[in-house]
């Protein structure tokens, strides 16, 4: 038995920018603990898995550590494969998830938005050693959705920081989000998730689900541009929809290609 894989750059149009993720098409689920191994070997932020049904697809998602509940650039780049690599022929393509529930991607062009449920921050008290783990720069505001999310004055501080990701990692959060208004674009951000086994995830289209509702409440405005400024880089298109959250980008493939797992 094989296993068709391939890989795809997300919230990018160049290869080698963006968010890498890789696809695992399949006719039907693997035992969990063989999706995961391959997770583990693939060593990407997030490997997907998913299935045709008749109404769409079902999908999961595995980080090197576990499984879990959203990720946004393994949902756009399997949408890519399906229509540039499948044959996908609709324009839009629904995606079934045990906890974030119907996701739908659409096709315009070289682009593809992806609609996905709102999850705004609540202000909570300062964690211990937030700060410190992040480098000590006091931030403007801390608050929480599955994330710690966390608020800087200015790009520049985002940017600068040196998390210890190794104090990061005993947080009792997914990962942690930062984030400041931006110099050329509406908002910035980075994402750290050192506990899931990704110290710094190059474009998380999950964090945008809390990200997109605080700075459309912050500027007043429900259309928004935005740079993850990590070092593979990553642009979206932002929109909120009542309680739901529109993100567009680009995707690149990067491999195609076969895994052979040992025979049961």
């Amino acid at each position: 038995m094989t296993i068709p894989i391939y890989q795809a750059d997300a919230f990018t149009d160049q290869l080698f920018g963006g968010n890498p993720a890789a696809i695992c098409p399949l006719t039907e689920w693997l035992p969990d603990e063989l999706m995961q191994k391959i997770a583990v070997e693939n060593n990407l932020a997030e490997t997907a898995f998913f299935v045709k049904t008749g109404k769409g697809y079902l999908l999961r998602w595995f980080t090197p550590e576990y499984e879990i509940d959203l990720c946004g650039h393994a949902t756009l780049a399997s949408a890519h494969i399906l229509f540039t690599e499948l044959g996908y022929t609709g324009d839009t393509i629904h995606f079934e998830t045990m906890k974030a529930g119907v996701l739908t991607v659409k096709r315009d062009g070289d682009k593809y938005t992806m609609d996905f449920p709102s999850r705004p921050p609540i202000p909570i008290e300062e964690p211990n050693g937030l700060v410190e783990a992040l480098g000590g720069t006091q931030p403007t505001a801390i608050l929480r959705s599955r994330d710690f999310f966390v608020v800087y004055d200015s790009e520049i501080e985002v940017r600068d920081l040196t998390p210890d990701f190794f104090a990061l990692s005993k947080m009792d959060t997914v990962g942690v989000i930062v984030t400041a208004p931006g110099k050329d674009v509406d908002f910035v951000s980075r994402f750290f998730a050192p506990g899931a086994g990704i110290n710094e995830d190059p474009v998380t289209g999950s964090a945008h689900c809390n990200l997109i509702p605080y700075w459309a409440k912050v500027f007043q405005k429900n259309h928004l541009h935005a740079y993850q400024i990590s070092a593979r880089k990553g642009e979206l298109w932002c929109e909120l929809q009542g309680d739901r959250v529109l993100m567009t980008g680009k995707a690149v493939t990067y491999l195609k290609g076969e895994i052979c797992p040992p025979a049961p």
